[in-house]
């Protein structure tokens, strides 16, 4: 860890000045703003897009996921700010922004970032797959044979499917669902000579780009134009248009319903359907007249049309990466059961509790394998004769999960089971609530947790009879409890039988499935009684061991830094002298470098082909580094309205491990993207020589491949 023992009285800058000092009042305007800090995370995500270097299918990867990020973005954070403003409950954000302010704004950036995203996709991707011989054509790109299977393939697949809607006096404008592509039709009778609107849905569970031919598409909204005719028989097609409608998707669950949580949260689920409407995108093509109508009865305004280049909704770039076309794509990886679990090369599968009775076992994954590890661990306590119980959170799995397989097989062992389902995890709701019934029905004790509060904690126990003493193994990670998510996210776990540690979550289980008024622990803390208090006390030791000379210095990974308490105490430390290192992937409300504030705050940035999606919290304390790792980002709604944990690593190769990744990180040979007092982000990718730095995740790869640092 970078240390400091400087004295605390000399600040950089000009010594005529006064001093500013941990006590100074801190300004009004050093938060950065968190929706626009969020828009910055998704620009980031657009320069992976940009970058040539990438092998093209990768790039168009990387356009999916920013649209399918900014999708969500306005679902939840642009439809919250607009619900504040019209319940009149809007107050000014730390930034200093008023709500309509950070909306405008919003509006104005987000707007041109999807013009970017258009931008590049026709300039620089689309030539691309081309030149590679993947193409994604329009309805008139197509040669006549293949219009004509294509015929064949509509009236097949998709005339069916399709219902036109027309708006006149007896049919009112339909409802139109949140993120479905839909054609505006404008019709003529040739008789009457009236001309009429109607409006066709694309099937959401069709192909969003159709094959006509070996890496031949055509996007399904041009095939359903192109025989418009076959829909509206005898009336004449003046206009076809396209357009998209993002809707409020947010679930929110009163807490009078929490009796039962299951069918509240399957009313409220029913009625994110109709929320209303935050961001209308038409092609930039489409008439003035229809888009008028749109606007008027979607009831949006002009701020929130965003009128791009077609085809609209780069989601379903997803489609042409899935294409079997390893060469456009970057080199396959497949994670390595752990060296701790693995100690000799050998064909077989490691017993995970007895090596786990020898050592603890810190994971890092995807490098370490998810399903060689935490999963083995579980699937193996369930046919263990000796086990007794099992305990296990869930936030999100997949419903095809190993995990929930595990549970159930344990359960019908006759073990004790019990899983904490949070079935208000936000876009999985259904998806928990099924799975949740199904471990029920198999005999699993399932509980919801707390009224109030959400269970993001990621614990799962153990209990088994050793002989000698009842023993409790647990995993604690940062990230959930999904196979697949597993192999692209970046997390940290920690398996252990230490008694300290078993205590903890035995008594944490406790109060979540009971009454338990428990808050205190050994080597845990918990939110929301403990993490904020506990991160900000260590920061404020650090403080008082950098007056007293001894080593300091604080080093935060995480997802999201906004919490304002928090990140005064950062600049506290700043101020004192403490050098402060901070690696975030998404928003961070943060100022680094501001003179006689923050000027002591390194603020970092790293993407790529894995979700970085760890936490890890690092202490330098006096010279005996304190790690801790847990499912916290540093956010109101994680340390006030969630339940989060962060375990305590004791073991020094374990602490040396997360303390040898930051110093990866912050090396200037590694690329990044660092962050300006002006919350301007500036990716490093060449050195003063004009060489480029080295990718963290792919060095990584191959650090771990050769058996390299820990974890």
């Amino acid at each position: 860890m970078t240390t400091s023992s400087t004295s605390p009285e000399v600040i950089a800058g000009d010594q005529d000045k006064p001093v500013a000092t941990p006590e100074t009042p801190l300004p009004q305007d050093r938060f950065l703003d968190r929706e626009l800090s969020w828009l910055a995370f998704n620009r980031r995500v657009l320069e992976l897009a940009q970058d040539d270097d990438l092998p093209v299918l990768e790039r168009a990867k990387f356009l999916a996921i920013f649209a399918s990020n900014l999708d969500e973005f306005f679902m939840v954070r642009v439809a919250g700010l607009k619900r504040r403003i019209a319940t009149g409950i809007a107050v000014r954000a730390a930034s200093g922004y008023t709500a309509r302010e950070v909306l405008e704004n919003i509006w104005a950036n987000a707007y041109d970032l999807q013009r970017e995203q258009a931008d590049l996709f026709r300039r620089s991707v689309l030539p691309g797959l081309v030149a590679n011989d993947i193409q994604l054509l329009r309805w008139e790109g197509l040669t006549p044979q293949e219009k004509a299977d294509v015929e064949v393939f509509f009236d097949a697949k998709v005339f069916p499917v399709l219902t036109p809607l027309a708006v006149d006096p007896s049919h009112p404008f339909p409802y139109i669902s949140g993120l479905s592509l839909n054609l505006a039709v404008v019709v003529r009778n040739p008789v009457t000579g009236t001309e009429l609107f109607a409006r066709v849905k694309v099937p959401p569970l069709l192909p969003r780009f159709v094959e006509v031919g070996p890496a031949r598409f055509v996007p399904l909204e041009d095939v359903i134009a192109a025989h418009l005719h076959t829909l509206f028989p005898g009336m004449e097609i003046l206009q076809t248009h396209n357009f998209r409608v993002t809707r409020n998707e947010d679930v929110e669950v009163e807490e009078d319903d929490a009796e039962n949580l299951l069918k509240a949260l399957e009313r409220e689920l029913m009625r994110r359907r109709f929320g209303p409407p935050v961001r209308l995108e038409v092609e930039e093509s489409i008439d003035p007249h229809v888009l008028e109508l749109l606007i008027s009865e979607l009831g949006v305004n002009e701020l929130e049309v965003f009128r791009l280049p077609g085809p609209l909704d780069l989601t379903g770039l997803w489609t042409i990466y899935g294409l079997d076309r390893d060469d456009l794509k970057q080199r396959k990886f497949v994670p390595k059961t752990s060296r701790q679990l693995k100690e000799v090369e050998s064909a077989a599968a490691p017993d995970v509790l007895a090596m786990v009775r020898e050592r603890d076992v810190l994971l890092h994954h995807p490098y370490d394998s998810f399903s060689t590890s935490v999963q083995l661990f579980l699937e193996q306590a369930a046919v263990d004769p000796n086990v007794l119980a099992i305990k296990q959170t869930l936030y999100r799995t997949s419903g095809d999960s190993p995990i929930i397989d595990a549970l159930i097989d344990a359960a019908q062992e006759g073990k004790q089971v019990l899983a904490l389902v949070e079935i208000k995890a936000r876009f999985d709701e259904q998806n928990n609530i099924e799975w949740a019934r199904k471990l029920e029905e198999a005999g699993v004790h399932v509980v919801y947790g707390l009224v109030g509060l959400k269970t993001h904690c990621k614990l799962s126990m153990v209990v088994r009879d050793d002989g000698d003493q009842l023993r409790r193994y647990c995993h604690l990670g940062t990230g959930n409890y999904h196979p697949k998510t597993a192999r692209l996210y970046e997390d940290f776990g920690l398996i252990t039988c230490d008694p300290a540690v078993g205590e903890d979550v035995s008594n944490l289980f406790n109060v979540l499935s009971g009454y338990s008024m428990n808050t205190d622990y050994e080597r845990l803390l918990v939110a929301p009684n403990s993490v904020r208090t506990g991160l900000v006390d260590r920061i404020e030791r650090e403080v008082a061991n950098h007056r007293k000379g001894l080593p300091s210095g604080i080093r935060f990974k995480c997802n999201s830094i906004v919490d304002e308490g928090i990140i005064d105490a950062l600049y506290r430390a700043s101020r004192a002298g403490v050098p402060v290192d901070i690696w975030v992937r998404g928003i961070c409300a943060v100022r680094p470098g501001v003179p006689g504030l923050s000027e002591n705050i390194r603020v970092i940035s790293i993407l790529g082909r894995f979700l970085e999606h760890s936490r890890a919290y690092c202490f330098a304390n006096g010279g005996n580094n304190e790690i801790w790792i847990g499912s916290a980002d540093l956010m109101h709604r994680n340390l006030d309205r969630r339940v989060e944990t962060l375990v305590r690593l004791v073991e020094p190769e374990e602490i040396a491990g997360i303390e040898s990744l930051f110093d990866f990180a912050y090396d200037p040979e590694t690329s990044a993207w660092h962050l300006g007092p002006d919350g301007t982000w500036t990716r490093r990718m060449l050195d003063a020589d004009g060489r480029k730095l080295r990718d963290y995740q792919e060095s990584l790869i191959e650090i771990k491949r050769t058996g390299g640092f820990a974890p």
